[in-house]
């Protein structure tokens, strides 16, 4: 990430008190614009409305937020909940607040303002963290991809944003394709416009021509001609929750992309910190889908933020919208799973299982039992 890059999200110490402060992606591409979070309620408002999105940077947004409740002596079990909560989809949210408000109560015997240290100090690591496991997934990815289609060259289709947009590093599945790029090895990156809020064509493409890639955005419902033209020879996308069994929960239109690419032999990769996959979730028919609000379907963008929803009319007034913000991809439909501790291919509970394990390892190895569960 360039020195310029305004910085996704970051904790603010200033004289009139703490604050989470977040790149409003609402405003992007046009505008640049941070806003200021000085509690929690403006900060689960920023989240709700998509100011901030993506499930590793949700995870630490969840923490931040979490370590300003207790800064500013509000009730930090509430705060946890209240960020668990904000997002039903992405588990990466509760994840993170819920890891720091453990910190907060394993300090709280050394008071309120050393609590609120440890809470603050489990944040940033919790974002320090996130940025290295972006390195490993851009690694393992790279190296997947080697092997699935050799040779270089690769045109790569992915859907809504996973780049550093959503993480403390270069993200997810769009590091792993600017480590291609670097390499010399993309020849194009197909860029889904996808809803809701437009976030492949907004967001992803900001990233690519930040990048230098060569790219275009792509009408969602264009993605099986171009699949039959065969010019995709992989598909890349993230992920906001992983089953135990491997189904993947990820923005909606990922679904219908993993049957063409299935239909026309192109490999299907996710890619997702382990953080994302929930072993409590058993399959993917328990992950529960956020349904968002119809003006997001039936009224264009206005002048103002891409959130607003007060814009022209796309449809006659009051009509009933279907806006879902996820759809759940089948293991059976997902070529590999790639995680910041290595793939899963074929994806089973059982190698899904073994992630977690080797995270679990990972953590007791540290000595730090509070890292990624």
């Amino acid at each position: 990430m360039a020195d310029e890059c305004v910085p996704v999200i970051r904790y603010e110490e200033s004289p009139e008190g703490p604050a989470v402060v977040l790149l409003d992606q609402t405003r992007l591409p046009v505008t640049e614009a941070e806003l200021v979070c000085p509690d929690v309620p403006a900060l689960v408002a920023a989240i709700r409305s998509l100011v901030v999105r993506g499930a590793p940077v949700l995870g630490v947004a969840g923490g931040y937020g979490v370590a300003l409740a207790a800064a500013r002596g509000s009730d930090v079990a509430e705060a946890a909940e209240q960020l668990a909560h904000a997002r039903p989809t992405a588990v990466n949210l509760a994840y993170g607040a819920r890891r720091v408000e453990a910190a907060y109560r394993e300090a709280a015997g050394g008071g309120a303002a050393h609590a609120a240290d440890r809470a603050l100090a489990a944040a940033r690591a919790l974002h320090r963290e996130d940025a290295e496991a972006s390195g490993r997934m851009a690694g393992h990815g790279r190296k997947l991809l080697a092997g699935l289609v050799p040779g270089g060259g690769l045109r790569i289709l992915t859907h809504c944003n996973t780049g550093r947009l959503v993480s403390g590093g270069e993200g997810t599945a769009l590091a792993v394709v600017k480590a291609v790029h670097r390499a010399g090895e993309l020849r194009r990156l197909w860029v889904g416009e996808t809803r809701p809020l437009l976030q492949g064509s907004r967001l992803t493409a900001y990233e690519a021509a930040e990048a230098g890639m060569a790219y275009s955005v792509l009408a969602d419902g264009a993605a099986g001609s171009l699949f039959a033209a065969g010019e995709v020879d992989a598909v890349l996308v993230g992920a906001d929750r992983i089953a135990a069994d491997g189904s993947v929960a990820n923005k909606v239109g990922t679904y219908p992309l993993a049957v063409l690419a299935r239909h026309h032999g192109v490999p299907f990769v996710v890619v997702a910190p382990v953080t994302t996959i929930d072993p409590q979730t058993e399959t993917g028919g328990g992950i529960e889908v956020e349904q968002r609000a119809a003006h997001e379907v039936t009224v264009g963008p206005g002048p103002g933020p891409a959130a607003a929803g007060g814009g022209p009319a796309l449809a006659p007034v009051g009509a009933h919208a279907y806006n879902p913000a996820f759809d759940v991809t089948p293991s059976a439909l997902v070529t590999a799973v790639v995680t910041d501790e290595g793939t899963a291919s074929p994806v089973t509970a059982a190698s899904i299982a073994e992630l977690c394990s080797t995270s679990r390892n990972r953590a007791s190895r540290s000595a730090n039992g509070m890292m990624k569960a």
